[in-house]
C-alpha cells in the first residue's frame, strides 16, 4: 500500500502539491482559531468559578510612570604615564658614573649620570690655549689696523681666524655637557638598563623615569559610537585592580584616526593621581553613556516574560468583577541596568504586576497587598 501511495504521489503534479498544502494550511488557520475561541470561554469560566469560589492572588502594583532613561556601554582602557621619559645619551660614550638608582624620586634637571669625557675635555683644554694666542693677534692687527698700519687682509685673517677657534670651542663645550645626562622632568627612575663600564649609545633607553601626578586613561573604542561621543561627555571609570575607585571624568581628547585593522577610534581622559595608587599600563573599566530617552517607558527587567508571540507581561485592569490580570505584549528598546525600556505596548498610567507575578495568568483575580 506504502508503494502504491508513493506510486500515486509521483503522478501528481506540482500545482497538485500547491493546492494541498494551500488547503492544509487554511485548515490549520480555521483549527487556529477554534482554540483560541475555546481558550477564551474556558479562561472566562475559571475566571467566573474564581470569583465565584472567592479565589483570588495575592500581588503588588505599581502605575507605569515616564522618566529619564540612559543606556551605557563599557570599554576596557589603560593607563599612560603624562609625563615619561626614555633618557639615552645624545653621543656615543662609556659610562663613568651612575648617580641615581630605581626607584628614587628625581626632580628635572638632577644629574642622573656620567659619560667618559676625558678626549673632549684635552681638546677643550687645547682649543683654548689656541684661542688665548688668536686672540691676542685679532686685538694687535685691529690695533693696527685702527691706525692704518698693514693690511686688511692681515686684519681680517686674525679676526676669522679667532672666531673660527670661538665656534670650535663652543661646539666642544655643548659635547661635554652631553655627557652629563640630566632628568628632563620630576619623576620616579622606574628602570635603569645599563652599568658603570658599559657604552651609551644615542636612541638606545639608558634611564627610563616617570611622573605618577597626571595620567592617560586611553581607550580603542568602535568607530559605530563615535556619532554619540564628544569631547567633553561625562565617563564614568574604575579600575578592576582597586574597586573602592571611582571616578566620573570628562573625555579629553577623540582621536581624529580610524584604526583600519580594529576599526576602533582612540578616546583619551586625563585624570590626577595624588597617592601614585594608579600606575602605566594599569587596567581601566570604562562606562560611556550612547542614548538617552528622556520620557521612557521602562520595568525592572524580571518582569518581562516571553513566549511564542513574543515578550509579555501583566497589567492590572478594573472591571465588574473586579481587579483583573491581563497578559500584554510589549515591544523593547535598549536595556540598562536591569531596567527594560518599553517601546511600544505599555503606556504611562497602565498599572502592571511587580510581585507575585509567578502566580499569575491571564484572567486572574487580583489581591492587592499593602
Amino acid at each position: 500500500m506504502l508503494m502504491a501511495l508513493l506510486t500515486s504521489c509521483g503522478h501528481q503534479n506540482k500545482s497538485e502539491i500547491e493546492q494541498q498544502i494551500i488547503t492544509y494550511q487554511k485548515q490549520v488557520v480555521a483549527i487556529n482559531k477554534k482554540i483560541d475561541a475555546l481558550q477564551e470561554k474556558l479562561d472566562a469560566k475559571q475566571k467566573k468559578d474564581d470569583v465565584a469560589k472567592g479565589f483570588s492572588v495575592s500581588v503588588k502594583i505599581q502605575k507605569v510612570v515616564p522618566h529619564i532613561f540612559k543606556h551605557y556601554f563599557e570599554a576596557s582602557g589603560e593607563v599612560e604615564s603624562v609625563h615619561e621619559a626614555f633618557i639615552s645619551p645624545e653621543l656615543n660614550g662609556q659610562i663613568v658614573q651612575i648617580l641615581a638608582h630605581e626607584g628614587q624620586y628625581v626632580k628635572k634637571g638632577q644629574l642622573l649620570a656620567r659619560l667618559d669625557a676625558d678626549m673632549i675635555e684635552d681638546n677643550i683644554r687645547e682649543l683654548k690655549t689656541s684661542l688665548e694666542l688668536a686672540t691676542v693677534t685679532f686685538k694687535k692687527q685691529q690695533s693696527l689696523w685702527a691706525k692704518h698700519i698693514g693690511s686688511e687682509i692681515q686684519f681680517l685673517q686674525a679676526k676669522n681666524q679667532m672666531e673660527s677657534l670661538q665656534n670650535k670651542l663652543a661646539s666642544l663645550q655643548t659635547q661635554y655637557e652631553k655627557t652629563f645626562i640630566k632628568s628632563p622632568i620630576d619623576g620616579y627612575v622606574d628602570a635603569i638598563d645599563l652599568k658603570v663600564g658599559e657604552m651609551a649609545v644615542p636612541g638606545i633607553r639608558f634611564i627610563h623615569v616617570v611622573n605618577l601626578k597626571e595620567l592617560y586613561i586611553n581607550a580603542q573604542i568602535s568607530e559605530s559610537y563615535l556619532p554619540v561621543m564628544h569631547k567633553g561627555d561625562s565617563v564614568d571609570l574604575g579600575f578592576p585592580a582597586f574597586p573602592q575607585i571611582h571616578l566620573r571624568k570628562s573625555i579629553y581628547r577623540i582621536g581624529k584616526v580610524i584604526n583600519k585593522q580594529s576599526r576602533t577610534v582612540e578616546v583619551q581622559l586625563k585624570i590626577k593621581n595624588p597617592d601614585n595608587l594608579l600606575k602605566p599600563n594599569l587596567l581601566a573599566k570604562l562606562t560611556i553613556k550612547d542614548y538617552t530617552n528622556p520620557k521612557a517607558i521602562t520595568v525592572p527587567s524580571f518582569l518581562v516574560r516571553k513566549d511564542i508571540q513574543g515578550n509579555y507581561l501583566y497589567i492590572a485592569v478594573r472591571n465588574k468583577d473586579g481587579l483583573i490580570a491581563r497578559k500584554r505584549y510589549v515591544k523593547l528598546g535598549k536595556s540598562s541596568r536591569k531596567q527594560l525600556e518599553i517601546l511600544k505596548g505599555l503606556n504611562a498610567g497602565d498599572t502592571i504586576v511587580v510581585q507575585g507575578y509567578n502566580n499569575v495568568a491571564d484572567g486572574s483575580v487580583l489581591k492587592v497587598l499593602k
